[in-house]
């Protein structure tokens, strides 16, 4: 489980395909404090480290993770927003997040904002996952490439977050351009509500 609060940016250092399965191997600060089997978020995917040499650290993404994330177009020399498990003794600083991506969306539109700025994505609409509760509201929470951010102005199949300049200064939203692929995870808390909705 992860809050959302990203810790940094891993560097994509080498691509291994494994059959259906990618190995990707990155570099962080904190990789001397992990350990094998230990559960680091990439983007926003929940990802077990399976081997750690030469400072670097290897994890393997599955066919289904790279179905419904970004995760294999991903290439060496990209930066990836990383953040370890939460410890259960602190606070939540951002909200409930499992590492369990979606879908992806599409980043359609940056407007600066006197400086904050906004990020407008767009993902495709299915009504009947809407109704298990996969969509945004306003004021909520979503989680983008790992972020925990608020929603404004959501729609059917977009929604808009604000975005400090810290943020973008050191999560790689400030690699996003319009055109480019994220990682989304809706709000579990929604997900449980519209799935007790089922039986009232």
């Amino acid at each position: 489980m992860f809050s959302g609060i990203v810790e940094e940016m891993a560097t994509v250092v080498a691509i291994k395909h494994n059959q259906e399965n990618i190995d990707l191997t990155l570099r962080c600060s904190f990789v001397d404090e992990l350990k094998i089997d230990q559960s680091v978020s990439h983007n926003g995917v929940c990802l077990t480290v399976v081997n750690i040499e030469n400072r670097c650290y290897t994890v393997t993404a599955m066919k289904e993770t790279l179905l419904c994330s970004n995760l294999g177009k991903l290439n060496v020399g990209d930066r990836v927003n990383v953040e370890r498990s939460m410890l259960l003794n602190g606070r939540l600083d951002g909200h409930i997040v499992q590492g369990h991506v979606d879908k992806t969306a599409v980043c359609t539109k940056i407007e600066d904002a006197d400086g904050s700025t906004y990020f407008t994505f767009q993902h495709p609409f299915d009504p009947v996952m809407a109704r298990k509760g996969y969509f945004t509201v306003d004021k909520g929470s979503v989680t983008v490439n790992g972020v925990s951010l608020t929603v404004i102005h959501p729609t059917n199949n977009s929604f808009t977050v604000a975005i400090i300049p810290y943020t973008r200064e050191n999560t790689n939203f400030s690699d996003i351009t319009v055109g480019t692929e994220v990682n989304i995870e809706f709000d579990i808390l929604g997900k449980y509500i519209a799935r007790l909705n089922q039986f009232a």
